[in-house]
């Protein structure tokens, strides 16, 4: 089942082919893609005492959205889902960039 985000859809007759060749050859850059459970600092002497079967507890609620980035930008959250004997993300909200004001001299 493909992953649909919630929020507006695309303009009517919108299509990557109507895009300038300049702008198509950008989706062509290959990014790390990251699904981020939770984040938690500890000390490195934690660290060092890690083994088989150690458990990391984190702050996050199991009802939390992941966090999805691409080239260390957050990008999307969503769900972990199983898909087959795997496991995905199933994207439930697409986090769009914020606006970005420069003073005008």
């Amino acid at each position: 089942e493909p992953a649909v985000a919630d929020g507006p859809a695309p303009p009517p007759g919108y299509t990557i082919e109507r895009l300038p060749g300049y702008a198509r050859s950008l989706l062509r850059i290959r990014v790390p893609v990251i699904a981020v459970l939770a984040r938690r600092k500890q000390r490195v002497s934690e660290l060092l005492e890690l083994g088989p079967g150690a458990i990391i507890q984190f702050d996050k609620s199991c009802e939390q959205f992941l966090e999805l980035q691409a080239g260390d930008q957050l990008v999307a959250r969503g769900e972990a889902v199983k898909v087959g004997e795997k496991f995905g993300l199933r994207v439930r909200e697409i986090v769009l960039p914020e606006e970005r004001f420069k003073k005008v001299s």
